[in-house]
């Protein structure tokens, strides 16, 4: 009989799901440090990647649990895929815009900008500008809002979000070019409106 450590990953899986805990611990170990480097270069904060690695594995057990793993033998590169979403909601769900610790509270860096010679007129529709532009990021195509949200508030390189995003670095810069002409034509048209 094979010991878990000379298992296949499928066979691990198989093992889990027949109520085998040592198979997933033996799953988790094997690919623990890839899964958490990967998440770790894409968010930058070690503490935040941890809670991201954190919630991929309930995810992920919780995939296994019921059944809707899809058996195709390539269990690192769904967890890996699983992280890589996790890590884009975190994006999505931050406040989408540089914030810096202050010992009286935490201000949103745009609003530090100038804050002396602006009015308060100005910083209301500079607040309003940040808002409508997060909204019209929401409403990009998946993978235009990805690339943009990678390189401006991930400050990843192109070629590293290639790596992640399993796309040539041509395609990279495509979609950061057709997200960004669709931003631009979201504001053109609110600007008519």
């Amino acid at each position: 009989m094979k010991t878990n450590m000379n298992l296949t990953d499928q066979e691990l899986i198989q093992g889990f799901i027949n109520g085998n805990a040592n198979a997933l611990e033996e799953l988790v170990n094997r690919h623990k440090d890839r899964i958490f480097t990967s998440i770790v270069l894409m968010v930058k904060d070690k503490s935040i990647a941890e809670d991201i690695f954190q919630d991929a594995f309930i995810k992920i057990i919780d995939t296994l649990r019921s059944g809707r793993y899809n058996d195709e033998g390539k269990f690192l590169p769904w967890a890996l895929r699983i992280c890589h979403n996790l890590s884009i909601d975190h994006f999505r769900k931050a406040k989408n815009s540089p914030v810096y610790q202050n010992q009286q509270e935490d201000l949103d860096i745009f609003d530090t900008i100038n804050i002396a010679e602006e009015g308060v007129d100005a910083k209301i529709m500079k607040s309003q500008s940040h808002s409508r532009i997060r909204e019209m990021l929401d409403l990009l195509p998946e993978d235009q809002r990805e690339v943009i949200v990678m390189r401006h508030f991930a400050n990843l390189s192109f070629k590293e979000i290639a790596a992640k995003t399993n796309c040539s670095i041509n395609t990279t810069l495509g979609r950061m070019r057709y997200g960004l002409i669709n931003l631009r034509k979201m504001m053109e048209a609110q600007q008519a409106a």
